[in-house]
């Protein structure tokens, strides 16, 4: 997230922490999932964060030990008879996940009536709240988030459980490759910062 221009979060400070437990030089840069992921693959960034670990990230990235483990939730209108886990509604109501995630991509493979391409989770909110989706897929502690700026409680919307989820640093394999010992050593840090960063 931005907060007066400054990136935080849970995420940003347990990976500030560990680079600076290492005494690595870094620069971050917030841009969309598209982006970070293509800036990653082809060299202009060591690494993106935080993701979940998937076949096409594993093709140029090695993923850290998980900075973050989250629990994922379908939320949809309050008096919604949808079910998410029923192949009809799948076909039949709209769905939606930020564009370019793994959650995104999770509900293309499955055959879930994607209708929109939200660059943020705000966004995805919107349109849950107008009416321009059935059914979301996102990270509960994320959309709680969005839902307290916006003035909304969980207790407006139906939630549903999905799944928990770790997410890790995603270094490219190039950068891996040229620092052998980077990743085993970011890793350590990773499980110690873990337990300072609440």
């Amino acid at each position: 997230m931005l907060d007066g221009g400054d990136m935080t979060g849970v995420a940003v400070e347990r990976v500030k922490c560990a680079l600076d437990k290492m005494n690595i030089p870094y620069e971050f840069h917030m841009t969309s999932w598209s982006r970070a992921q293509l800036g990653t693959e082809t060299g202009r960034f060591d690494g993106f964060f935080v993701g979940s670990s998937n076949k096409n990230r594993a093709r140029y990235a090695v993923p850290s030990s998980p900075v973050v483990s989250e629990d994922l939730a379908w939320y949809l209108p309050l008096n919604s008879d949808i079910d998410p886990n029923e192949p009809a509604d799948a076909l039949s109501a709209r769905y939606s996940a930020k564009f370019a995630t793994s959650k995104w991509r999770y509900l293309h493979r499955n055959g879930y009536n994607v209708v929109m391409r939200p660059r943020d989770a705000a966004s995805l909110l919107n349109m849950l709240v107008t009416g321009d989706i059935d059914a979301a897929l996102e990270y509960e502690l994320i959309f709680a988030h969005f839902m307290e700026e916006r003035g909304l409680t969980e207790a407006q919307f139906r939630k549903i459980p999905f799944r928990r989820q770790d997410m890790r640093v995603h270094f490219s394999k190039t950068y891996v490759n040229a620092n052998p010992l980077f990743l085993g050593r970011f890793d350590d840090m990773m499980k110690l910062c873990r337990t300072l960063v609440k």
